[in-house]
């Protein structure tokens, strides 16, 4: 058979596979060599003809919106995805959906996501009441918190004052952000959070979690190590030996309304995934 009927043949057999052309290509041809040095740590020449292409996926019609490998844990809908507290104590979540936000329905407890991660990007949008009063930490408190324990602080911190390592934006407890970039009374905030979980072996830790957070799409942590567990006036050691744990969001009884939307998870992985 000449390369033009072999050509033909293959595609005809791609084509009643359901496998795309873009697919073909690549079957035909990958660019790359095998002549080159080996990338110090890594198993792959550089330039690899036989490294994986990564995986694609299709962004969000618009910013913010959540990409095609997201979990989108709150769309502006329902709350099918949380519930309200965790282990005995938990139930049917009663925080208060409307016009494509929740609201934080005060004394009720924490809103907790049902699936559990680790490694991951958060995206969250978060407004404070226009009416929004008091001061320090009474101004509309609330808190995200990876994997159940770690807080990003949520607290209207325009033109006012509070402890810095509990303004908005700050790692609860431990690392004030780097700069304020917060927003007025009434207009919604964006953070969005990449998360490396803590690692273990054995029950020993071996790795601390790590946070990167951008606020408005201002960087306001670049990687920063966490000592533990957020608290309040104390210092927690890690203890839990997992990587993986709910998103929590946070009823600390303010006396305003606090509202969250466009609520997504991805989770994240290594290089060179098969």
């Amino acid at each position: 058979m000449n390369l033009r009927r072999l050509s033909q043949a293959l595609a005809l057999a791609v084509v009643s596979s359901g496998i795309s052309f873009a697919v073909l290509r690549v079957i035909q041809h990958r660019e790359g060599y095998k002549d080159t040095p080996i990338l110090p740590g890594q198993k792959w020449h550089v330039h690899d003809s036989d490294r994986p292409y990564p995986k694609e996926v299709t962004p969000g019609a618009k910013m913010g919106d959540a990409p095609s490998d997201a979990v989108v844990l709150f769309d502006g809908t329902d709350l099918s995805k949380w519930t309200q507290g965790t282990g005995r104590r938990s139930g049917a979540p009663k925080w208060m959906v409307r016009d494509g936000y929740v609201q934080v329905a005060p004394g009720t407890g924490n809103l907790v996501s049902k699936e559990k991660f680790g490694d991951c990007q958060l995206h969250i949008e978060w407004q404070e009441d226009p009416s929004v009063t008091g001061h320090s930490q009474e101004r509309g408190n609330s808190g995200v918190f990876l994997m159940g324990v770690f807080e990003v602080q949520v607290l209207d911190s325009y033109k006012d004052t509070t402890y810095a390592d509990g303004q908005a934006g700050a790692i609860y407890g431990q690392w004030p952000p780097l700069v304020n970039p917060i927003r007025p009374e009434g207009q919604w905030n964006v953070y969005d959070i990449v998360f490396t979980a803590p690692k273990w072996n054995g029950g020993k830790l071996v790795e601390p979690a790590y946070e990167t957070i951008f606020f408005n799409g201002v960087l306001v942590h670049n990687h920063q190590k966490l000592n533990g567990p957020s608290a309040h006036r104390a210092i927690l050691p890690y203890s839990d030996p997992v990587s993986e744990g709910p998103i929590l969001l946070q009823d600390h009884g303010p006396k305003e309304p606090l509202r969250f939307r466009n609520i997504w998870v991805r989770r994240l992985k290594d290089y060179d995934q098969p």
